[in-house]
């Protein structure tokens, strides 16, 4: 017996099927944490601003454009990838974002501040017992894979690239 070329299409369509799927998951579990995490802080800008200056990193006034400007950034990104639209270059912003938020995270956990992380709106000065630093780490290394990996492989099922441009 044996195989011929049509044989041999049927599972690399799956496995093609089936990366596809990994990235569409990837997308739209990257996309809709940005999404969420930009709409509840964008209406609270004040907020915002105060649980980045929270981190005590950058200048106070640098801080208070940063906390302003990042939950619409957070919500455009989360848009692009849930849309599958520029999806290579919304996965490298969200995984310059979450690169990011690790980096902050930890240097305030290795610095012993005792905030809130404010991802998901509030932030600011907590009580020791309340951080959280462990998780929210690897909830954003998880993230980061997400993006890393639809940065390697951007193509996903029912994504507007795929529509608009055939990839």
């Amino acid at each position: 017996m044996s195989v011929t070329e049509a044989d041999l299409e049927v599972p690399a369509e799956r496995h093609t099927r089936t990366l596809d799927l990994v990235g569409t998951l990837a997308r739209l579990i990257l996309g809709l944490v940005l999404i969420v995490a930009g709409a509840l802080k964008v209406t609270k800008p004040g907020a915002s601003a105060n649980a980045v200056h929270a981190y005590q990193v950058l200048p106070y006034d640098v801080g208070t454009y940063v906390g302003y400007a990042l939950p619409i950034v957070e919500i455009i990104v989360g848009l692009l990838l849930v849309l599958g639209l520029f999806t290579r270059v919304a996965a490298v912003l969200g995984t310059l974002l979450m690169v990011v938020f690790i980096t902050g995270i930890g240097q305030a956990w290795a610095r012993g501040l005792t905030i809130d992380c404010g991802c998901f709106g509030g932030g600011g000065p907590v009580n020791a017992n309340q951080t959280k630093y462990g998780l929210e780490i690897a909830r954003d290394v998880g993230l980061a894979l997400c993006g890393a990996w639809l940065v390697r492989r951007p193509a996903s099922l029912a994504g507007l690239d795929r529509l608009w441009f055939g990839s």
